[in-house]
C-alpha cells in the first residue's frame, strides 16, 4: 500500500498567513481598541509620583514601545517564549496601586521611578522561571475554574467600558449628572458597530469595530468633540532608550511587592489564554501557559530596562478577536509592529488618543461582552447537577463583582490584601481556584473533571475540523479572517 503523497496540510487560522493589507488593517483596529488603556498606568503613575510633561511623554512612548516587543514575543514566538496566539499585551492594572506605593515611598521623581524598574526587572525574571511550576497547577483549572474566571473577567471589565461611555474618571467614579451627549456617541458607536456586523459580510464585517471608532471620531469631530490640534505641535520622531531615567535601584520590599503582582497577573494571563484557546479553537496545555507566563516574564523584564512596567495579556483584545471571528496570530504581529512605530512617532501616538473615550467605550462595551459569552460557552462544558459547581461559579462571580461593584471596598485593607480585595477580577480568579480545591478537588466528580490537564475548548461548532481545508482554501470570501487585541 503506497503512502499518500503531495497532500496538502490544513492551516489551523491561528497560523494563516493574511494579505498585508488586512495584516495592517486588522492590526490598526487592535491597536485603536488598546490604546487607551495602555497609557493610562503612565499617566496615573506620572501624576502619583509628581513627575515632568516630559517625563510622562517617554513613560508614554516607552510603553507602547515594549507593548508592541511584548505583543510580538506571545504572538509570534521566540524560543520557549510566546504562546503563539492572538494575544495582546498590555500593562497589568494590578500593578498600579503597588507601584505609585513603591514610588511615593521612595519620595516620588526620578527616585521612585528607579526603585520601580528595579523592582519590575527582578519580577519579570521570577515570573520566567517560576512559570514550568505554575503551569503544573493547570490540573486545578477545569472549566467550572476557567468558566468563572473568564465570565469574571468580562463582567469585571464592563464597568470600564460604561465609564468610559458617560467620560468619567476612573472605573470608581460614579458620573454625576451623566451627559446625554456622551451617552450618544457611546450607543451611537455601538449601534454602526452592530449594523455593520448584521449588514456587511467578509471583510468589511470583520472591521466592524474599526469602522464604528472611524465613524464615532468622525461625528464627534463635526460637532467639534473631536480635536486634532495636538498633532501639529507633537514630535516628528524620537528614540526609546533603555535605562533613560538612570540605573534602576534593587530593594527588598518593592520587589517583593511586584511578585505577588506577577503571580497574580499569571491567573489573569492563564485565563486570557483558555479564552483565546476556546475561540479560536486550540486545546490549551501545561506547555501553553509556560510558554505564555514566560514571555509575560521576560516582556516585563524587558520593561524594567526600557522604562516600562509588567505585562500581561489584554482580555479586552480577547473580546475583539471572539467579536470579529478574525483569529491569526499574524494580525498582533502587525499590530505589535504598528505599537512599536508609535512610540517613535508622537505624532502617530497623538493621532490615535483623539479618538473621543464615549467613542472607545460604545466599541469596548462589545468587546467586553464577547469576553463574558466565552466563559459561558466555557460553563455549558460543567455539569451543574452536581450542585457543588454552582455554588463555585455563583460565589466566585458573586465576589468579582463585589469588587467591581464597589472598588473602594479595599482602601482600608492591609497592603498585601489591596492587591488581591482591589481587583475583581483576582478576587474572583482566586476564588473560583479555592473554591474549587475546597468544594470538588479530591472528590469522585472532580476526579473525572480533572482527567484531562486542559479543558477543551468552548465551540458552538463541533464539526469545524472536518471543514477546515475548505475553510482555509476560503480566504476572504464568507469567512471572516483571523485577529488580536488589548
Amino acid at each position: 500500500m503506497k503512502a499518500a503523497r503531495n497532500v496538502p496540510q490544513a492551516v489551523h487560522p491561528v497560523d494563516e498567513f493574511l494579505p498585508f493589507w488586512q495584516l495592517g488593517v486588522y492590526g490598526l483596529q487592535h491597536v485603536l481598541t488598546f490604546y487607551a488603556a495602555s497609557v493610562i498606568v503612565p499617566i496615573l503613575l506620572a501624576s502619583a509620583l509628581g513627575l515632568s510633561h516630559d517625563a510622562l511623554e517617554h513613560l508614554i512612548e516607552a510603553d507602547l514601545f515594549t507593548c508592541g516587543i511584548a505583543s510580538l514575543i506571545q504572538a509570534v514566538g521566540i524560543g520557549p517564549l510566546g504562546v503563539k496566539l492572538p494575544l495582546l499585551q498590555g500593562v497589568t492594572f494590578v500593578s498600579v496601586t503597588p507601584m505609585i506605593a513603591i514610588g511615593t515611598a521612595a519620595g516620588g521623581g526620578i527616585e521612585g521611578l528607579h526603585q520601580i524598574f528595579g523592582a519590575v526587572i527582578v519580577a519579570g525574571i521570577f515570573s520566567y522561571f517560576v512559570a514550568p511550576f505554575f503551569s503544573r497547577l493547570i490540573r486545578f483549572f477545569p472549566p467550572v475554574v476557567t468558566g468563572s474566571v473568564i465570565l469574571v473577567i468580562g463582567l469585571a471589565l464592563l464597568p470600564v467600558a460604561a465609564n468610559d461611555i458617560v467620560n468619567g474618571q476612573g472605573t470608581g467614579t460614579m458620573q454625576n449628572p451623566v451627559s446625554l451627549r456622551n451617552v450618544a456617541y457611546g450607543l451611537g458607536t455601538l449601534l454602526c458597530i452592530l449594523a455593520v456586523q448584521r449588514f456587511f459580510k467578509g471583510f468589511i464585517g470583520t472591521i466592524a469595530v474599526l469602522v464604528g471608532l472611524i465613524m464615532g471620531t468622525l461625528v464627534a469631530w463635526v460637532l467639534g468633540d473631536a480635536h486634532f490640534g495636538d498633532v501639529s505641535s507633537a514630535p516628528l520622531l524620537t528614540i526609546v532608550r533603555p535605562l533613560y531615567f538612570g540605573m534602576p535601584s534593587f530593594h527588598i520590599v518593592p520587589i517583593l511587592s511586584l511578585i505577588i503582582v506577577m503571580m497574580i497577573s499569571m491567573l489573569e494571563t492563564t485565563g486570557d489564554v483558555f479564552a483565546t484557546g476556546a475561540i479560536v479553537d486550540k486545546k490549551i496545555t501545561p506547555r501553553d501557559i509556560t510558554r505564555a507566563i514566560r514571555a509575560d516574564g521576560a516582556a516585563t523584564m524587558l520593561g524594567g530596562i526600557f522604562n516600562s512596567f509588567p505585562y500581561t495579556c489584554f482580555a479586552e483584545n480577547v473580546g475583539l478577536v471572539r467579536l470579529t471571528g478574525v483569529k491569526s496570530r499574524w494580525v498582533v504581529a502587525a499590530a505589535a509592529l504598528i505599537m512599536m512605530v508609535m512610540g517613535c512617532l508622537p505624532k502617530l501616538a497623538v493621532l490615535m488618543a483623539c479618538v473621543p473615550l464615549p467613542v472607545l467605550g460604545g466599541a469596548a462595551l462589545a468587546m467586553f461582552a464577547a469576553v463574558a459569552v466565552v466563559g459561558i460557552q466555557t460553563l455549558a462544558q460543567v455539569d451543574f447537577d452536581n450542585q457543588n459547581n454552582g455554588i463555585i461559579v455563583g460565589t466566585s462571580v458573586g465576589l468579582g463583582m463585589l469588587a467591581t461593584a464597589q472598588p473602594h471596598i479595599a482602601d482600608h485593607f492591609p497592603a498585601w490584601a489591596q492587591i488581591i480585595f482591589g481587583s475583581g477580577i483576582t478576587l474572583g480568579a482566586m476564588s473560583a481556584i479555592i473554591l474549587h480545591l475546597i468544594f470538588n478537588h479530591g472528590t469522585h466528580d472532580a476526579v473525572e473533571e480533572d482527567v484531562e490537564a486542559a479543558p477543551q475548548p468552548a465551540t458552538t461548532h463541533p464539526e469545524m475540523w472536518k471543514n477546515v481545508v475548505v475553510i482555509s482554501e476560503d480566504k476572504l470570501g464568507s469567512r471572516p479572517p483571523k485577529s488580536c487585541s488589548r
